[in-house]
């Protein structure tokens, strides 16, 4: 089993930075693919970044501004969002599956309660 709980939500003015955390508690966390999706009002969740023991995949959106990392010693994965924009607000969650990385919801077993993110303009 796997216990997930995101961090380091808040309110950021467009073009600010934030740094979301995924701490993870059970066995295997470097085995473990973990992946960042958000949801906003009224939109489906959609997939923002994963990152396996090799491999990082990131969604067209986040790419060149969020960063996606993995802390092995401290069973965290960080998720570094720059260049903020309004349309980034959404609730943030972190997910996490045993195998490759992944770009679907349904693919991970497990999820952490989320974290809200607003970007004002």
């Amino acid at each position: 089993q796997v216990q997930l709980v995101e961090s380091g939500g808040g309110l950021v003015q467009a073009g600010g930075s934030l740094r979301l955390s995924c701490a993870a508690s059970g066995r295997s966390f470097s085995s473990l693919v973990v992946g960042w999706f958000r949801q906003a009002p009224g939109k489906e969740r959609e997939f923002v970044a994963s990152i396996s023991w090799s491999d990082t995949y990131y969604t067209d959106s986040a790419k060149g501004r969020f960063t996606i990392s993995k802390d092995n010693a401290k069973n965290t994965v960080y998720l570094e969002m720059n260049s903020l924009k309004p349309e980034d607000t959404a609730v943030y969650y972190c997910a996490a599956r045993y195998g490759r990385v992944a770009a679907r919801s349904s693919d991970y077993s497990y999820w952490g309660q989320g974290t809200q993110v607003t970007v004002s303009s």
